[in-house]
């Protein structure tokens, strides 16, 4: 009985925690995102207006259009892709927000037959 009573109390505690999400702060905006590549830290900075994602890497603007389903959820599509797998839209989701930054995942919009579904984290930090 004593297990039952504290399980119920933990579930009880733990079901009353929400993660803030504030997404419509970070819909439009100028960010930075560092990411491993071969083991290598790099940093990109991208800008985000309502319609458009530019990500500016090692001087190279690359472009993408930008569809929100939700307020937490968009869709990215490169404009001019550069190869097949660049061809492919990406689903973004914010997970979490803070006051300058928020936690997302992401992976391909649509799952490609017999391959698993990749999902990678990230947090992007707002700078403008």
């Amino acid at each position: 009985m004593k297990v039952l009573s504290a399980l119920l109390l933990l579930m009880l505690l733990t079901s009353c925690y929400s993660i803030e999400r504030e997404c419509s702060d970070f819909k439009t905006g100028t960010f930075e995102f560092s990411y491993i590549i071969d083991g290598v830290e790099q940093t990109s900075r991208f800008k985000r207006t309502e319609n458009y994602n530019i990500d500016y890497h090692n001087g190279v603007a690359d472009s993408s259009s930008l569809r929100w389903i939700n307020d937490c959820e968009f869709i990215l599509k490169k404009l001019h892709p550069t190869s097949n797998s660049e061809k492919d839209a990406i689903h973004m989701k914010i997970l979490s927000t803070t006051e300058n930054s928020y936690t997302f995942e992401y992976k391909l919009a649509a799952k490609r037959p017999n391959k698993p579904l990749n999902v990678e984290k990230g947090v992007a930090i707002k700078i403008d």
